[in-house]
């Protein structure tokens, strides 16, 4: 029916549209348009024409398309669009183990699978919360600008770490990590705010990588080398952890 809601049941009409620009990108374009603008004016051909197209460049790196995310309170979905490039077993980084010494417990010191996500210039850039639930701790960590693709970026590089906890207990912590050309990552959410799965909550400019931290006991449903889909690709399944399964309503 037209005008019900687009998702992955059927309904809705869907159809092709051009994707938004998110506010963040678009006094870039307005930048570089303006500058090619100028050069030609000035007859500066050679200039004007590598300026438009780097305009259109800089827009199509600031995309904001919808997605449908899938209706299941089980899954963790992807929160970066780009390549899988590493899944292995690590412990959560310190900053998402300590307590805060209010409500928001830290994740465990044991070993988790965490799903490393690259994302090149080509990819949309926007991040997404991996599930619905509270945001209990957002910790921002300057560092290097090293290959985002390096296994030791994830304790090297700039990075902003997130944690999310369900209304089970359940928690998924994730990472933006800058990158060779990634100059800043930009939150949209803060601790204490609530969100749901594949909500809007940063961006890195300018390639990057995403590191996930899964439940412990999670298997993975991604392959290394896949590419995932922000707010779309599942990578996980997780229900009520034991503890509380009992006294969910």
């Amino acid at each position: 029916m037209a005008g019900e809601i687009l998702d992955n049941r059927g309904r809705g009409e869907a159809g092709w549209s051009w994707p938004t620009i998110h506010p963040e990108g678009r006094k870039f374009g307005l930048i570089t348009a303006a500058a090619s603008f100028g050069c030609a004016i000035m007859a500066w051909e050679t200039l004007a024409w590598p300026l438009a197209f780097l305009t259109l460049g800089v827009l199509a790196f600031f995309r904001d398309p919808q997605r449908i995310v899938p209706q299941d309170e089980n899954a963790i979905v992807a929160p970066a669009d780009g390549l899988v490039t590493l899944i292995t077993q690590v412990p959560p980084p310190p900053e998402l183990q300590m307590d805060d010494g209010g409500e928001s417990r830290g994740m465990s010191s044991e070993p988790v699978t965490r799903v490393s996500i690259f994302m090149s210039v080509f990819d949309v850039h926007i991040n997404r919360s991996p599930i619905a639930g509270t945001v209990r701790r957002v910790v921002y960590i300057p560092g290097k600008f090293l290959n985002a693709d390096l296994d030791k970026a994830s304790e090297d590089n700039e990075r902003q770490h997130f944690l999310v906890e369900r209304q089970d207990g359940v928690q998924v912590g994730f990472t933006q990590i800058a990158g060779l050309i990634a100059r800043r990552i930009v939150p949209f959410v803060k601790p204490g705010d609530m969100v749901g799965a594949g909500q809007r909550v940063g961006l890195i400019r300018f390639g990057s990588r995403v590191d996930v931290y899964l439940p412990a006991g999670t298997e993975p449903k991604v392959l290394k080398g896949q590419k995932t889909v922000a707010g779309e690709t599942v990578l996980a399944e997780v229900g009520a952890t034991p503890m509380l399964e009992g006294v969910r309503l």
